[in-house]
């Protein structure tokens, strides 16, 4: 090798060992998207504050969440209307610093073939234009997407090295606890109580699997099997 490409790729490697490193013990910020998709039942706007919560308490700065819902009340101040066009144009732009990761969390009704449902504006969510925007946004960054709702299991196909994708169902699978007298879905409760245990978000992925398993178990359904996809640099990636 030529003398003049030694610093070169001395520093290459530091780059390496630094991205791997990060990916091992965990990120310091993150710049996040949560959305409730849909107004029927409370559930989703529970799940989406309660996220938000746990952001927070995490160390995460409010004006890094943008907070996105179906549901809008006149006279009140309410989150911003949770439509296609917005929650990808603020994916696409969340450009995570240094340091910091992308985590999207988006929970409503799914269906079949169709993708997540957004009630406020009358249209479905795709895998394909959500992986458009976060490829926009988030780049090469570390980045955690939650997709919660019946047949989700199709959004595991926007795999990347960095991505870790989670979802409630599979993908011709539904999900359950969308009932007016929950609190949260049965898959958002499981993640949630998963999350302040969990070291790493595979740990994370496998506690809320094996409650849900147990709770549809107890309900007595057809199991919606969680489904999730960890990408190369980030298999190992910290909770913190």
């Amino acid at each position: 090798m030529p003398p003049r490409l030694i610093p070169l790729l001395c520093a290459l490697l530091l780059l390496l060992a630094g991205r791997d490193s990060a990916a091992a013990s965990g990120l310091w910020g993150w710049q996040a998207v949560l959305v409730a998709g849909d107004y029927a039942q409370p559930v989703f706007d529970n799940g989406v504050a309660a996220m938000e919560q746990w952001l927070v308490s995490r160390g995460v700065a409010a004006q890094s969440i943008r907070r996105l819902s179906a549901t809008q009340r006149p006279g009140q101040a309410s989150p911003e209307p949770a439509s296609a066009e917005r929650i990808l144009g603020h994916i696409a732009a969340l450009r995570p610093r240094p340091g910091e990761g992308c985590f999207v969390f988006i929970t409503s009704h799914g269906y079949r073939g169709e993708g997540i449902w957004l009630a406020y504006s009358g249209e479905y969510l795709r895998p394909e234009s959500l992986a458009q925007a976060l490829s926009a946004g988030c780049a090469a960054a570390p980045t955690v997407v939650v997709v919660s709702g019946c047949f989700t299991g199709a959004f595991t196909a926007m795999r990347a090295p960095n991505r870790i994708v989670i979802t409630a169902a599979r993908h011709d699978r539904p999900s359950f606890g969308c009932q007016a007298d929950r609190t949260y879905t049965v898959f958002d409760e499981c993640l949630l109580g998963a999350l302040p245990r969990a070291s790493t978000w595979r740990g994370a992925f496998s506690a809320t699997d094996g409650c849900v398993r147990r709770r549809e178990q107890q309900m007595q359904v057809t199991p919606s099997q969680p489904q999730a996809s960890f990408g190369a640099a980030v298999r190992g990636l910290r909770l913190r």
